[in-house]
């Protein structure tokens, strides 16, 4: 029983693997290297010729070891001492010592380049990947789940390669081992393998184990890197001091902290204790082996030079083996991990272009329409809205009002097509938008949300956002930052547009909330775009400041459609008409003067809007 009358959290059945799954996973080797020799040819071949190199130096060591004994004891029976084949093989020894130091310090350069360069193209592929999936998909845990797994692969996935490498290459030494123990001794070979293999199926079994723990814990994981990420964070650091949370963060992270910690700590006990007797077990059947070989050599069938050779050889082999497989097994739970990356870059996003898809067209002439629009966000069952019906003329700018909830911010997403209808279609120029490329039409869209992002980067690339090809164009950044009234702001840091702007980084400078919205603000002028949306862009402006953006914003739209989402009247009457949204369905649509006829819903908001400023 947990403490505090919590029940343990219980591993999911489907996150425990079996050995056959184990084995299998192994498949995933193929595609994994097969990225790593996209990622650099040169240096994949480079260290597999390296290693079969290295490989073959083990038993050339030992065997001259062998030899140089040997004529050592034939220098000190013969009465006359010719060294010259002495040093013949000394010489060859130290050669291969040499050689072996050489090709090893090569190998880890190898390993090291290669695993970086590994680590930025498995990088790049997953946010390539994540780029293209759907916004619905990243508002799921589950997703999360596969996300933060994935992206633990990017880089704790470089160990396997090496892994993998460092594998074949123990392969090969122990062929060339055994073939030397072999031709003199065979049966050591069967003592060998009942030495080891105990031990391996104990390193499967809790290798699995592992993975088990590791995939079934993955939320609670993320939710501690969320606890540390907020528990020391600058844009988090106000509130713990106010609130006082730090106790509540802290305790909170110990109580899954030690949870994990007592799981984890259960299988590697286990783990340590049968590794620990399975070794000693490996122990004895070298010596058991070592002795029979002196034995041997004292009844006269072997050679003090072959007795060295072979303990050697056996002590070499033993270890070798033991390390084959037991990096075998870590190969295959790795192998499981790598499952979670290359799962993430099978899934397939529902909004994706169709083998038919056209460009989206370089001018609206006939409008925007929603044709009956219901929308249900993913995993539930309720409408955002529904029978949504309304067009926008070319050159028109529209408001969406509504109390919080309403489904304005839903409808914008609808536009931009962050997701597709339930239900209806949105058409342009009389054509189904899903009819369009993907990017085509976005490109024809300029959007700012209430939830921007406040970029850690310079000051002009936090403005060409917008228009990211144009982060060059110095010109279009600075003339996109005038007409935002972000300029002013930007020419008062220290280094102006070349400012990084955020607390995350060396020098950076963090701006008001107002002059955050300045900047995201040029990012819409930017964009060349048919569509203009604005989804609360002026929240943490002052009246003045506000009315000066939309004077400006109206003459950026000036012949283009836009959509503008305010809880401000002032902002809205300036619009053409307004769409008024009440629990996801339209119930008045007209000019300001027209809605404040009628009487309801945006007469009623109006009006106790206009009290307050009485």
């Amino acid at each position: 029983m947990a403490r505090g009358g919590e029940s343990p959290i219980q591993m999911d059945p489907k996150d425990k693997k079996s050995f056959a799954e184990s084995l299998q996973s192994l498949k995933l080797l193929v595609p994994f290297f097969k990225m790593i020799w996209k990622t650099s040819p040169g240096f994949t071949f480079s260290n597999i010729i390296l290693r079969l190199f290295k490989a073959a130096i083990p038993l050339g060591q030992l065997y001259v070891g062998k030899l140089i004994i040997d004529e050592v004891i034939r220098l000190y029976n013969a009465p006359d001492k010719d060294f010259d084949q002495l040093w013949w093989w000394i010489g060859i020894e130290i050669g291969l010592a040499v050689f072996s130091e050489i090709f090893n310090r090569l190998i880890t350069l190898t390993d090291a380049l290669l695993g970086d360069l590994y680590a930025n193209h498995s990088s790049i592929e997953l946010m390539h990947k994540a780029a293209s999936l759907d916004l619905g998909m990243f508002e799921d845990s589950e997703f999360y789940d596969k996300l933060e797994r994935a992206r633990r692969q990017t880089t704790g996935r470089v160990v396997l390669m090496s892994m993998v490498l460092s594998q074949l290459q123990d392969l090969i030494t122990i062929i060339f081992l055994g073939i030397g123990v072999i031709a003199f001794e065979p049966w050591l070979i069967l003592i060998l393998f009942i030495a080891v293999l105990p031990s391996f199926l104990s390193e499967v079994y809790f290798s699995r184990s592992s993975y088990s723990l590791v995939r079934s814990w993955t939320p609670q994981r993320r939710e501690l890197d969320y606890l540390r990420y907020i528990g020391a964070s600058v844009e988090t650091a106000k509130e713990i001091k106010v609130f006082g949370l730090d106790t509540f963060l802290t305790g909170r992270f110990k109580k899954i902290a030690q949870a994990y910690y007592n799981a984890n700590k259960a299988i590697a006990i286990k783990r340590t204790i049968w590794g620990t007797l399975l070794q000693i077990l490996s122990v004895i059947a070298y010596y058991g082996a070592y002795i029979l070989i002196i034995l041997r050599t004292v009844a006269g069938v072997l050679t003090v030079g072959d007795m060295t050779f072979l303990s050697g050889s056996f002590n070499r082999l033993q270890s070798q083996l033991q390390n084959l497989l037991s990096t075998f097994s870590r190969i295959a739970e790795s192998a499981l991990y790598l499952q979670d990356y290359f799962d993430f870059l099978a899934i397939e996003p529902t909004i994706k272009d169709n083998s038919a898809g056209i460009d989206a067209p370089i001018e609206i002439t006939q409008g925007i329409q929603f044709d009956d629009v219901g929308f249900k966000y993913p995993g539930t069952e309720i409408w955002a809205v529904r029978h949504i019906s309304f067009k926008i003329n070319p050159g028109e700018k529209l408001a969406l009002v509504g109390e919080n909830g309403a489904g304005k911010t839903t409808l914008v997403k609808l536009l931009a097509r962050m997701y597709d209808p339930s239900e209806g279609k949105i058409l342009v120029d009389g054509t189904d938008i899903r009819q369009f490329k993907i990017d085509s039409f976005r490109k024809m869209i300029g959007v700012i949300f209430q939830d921007y992002v406040r970029f850690s980067f310079k000051a002009s690339e936090n403005v060409a956002v917008g228009q990211i090809e144009a982060s060059s164009n110095n010109d279009q950044i600075v003339h996109a930052a005038e007409k935002s009234l972000a300029d002013p702001v930007i020419k008062k840091l220290p280094g102006g547009y070349d400012q990084m702007l955020g607390k995350r980084f060396e020098e950076g400078v963090d701006l008001s909330g107002g002059e955050w919205q300045k900047i995201a603000l040029a990012r819409a002028y930017m964009r060349d775009a048919q569509i203009v949306i604005l989804d609360e862009p002026t929240a943490s402006l002052d009246a003045r400041a506000e009315y000066e953006v939309f004077k400006r914003f109206a003459e950026l739209t000036q012949g283009k459609s836009a959509v503008i989402i305010s809880h401000r009247f002032s902002t809205v009457r300036m619009a053409d008409r307004i769409l008024v949204l009440k629990n996801g369905e339209m119930i008045e649509l007209g000019t300001h003067e027209e809605l404040l006829k009628n009487g309801k819903l945006y007469a009623e908001l109006f009006l106790l809007q206009a009290q307050g400023y009485q």
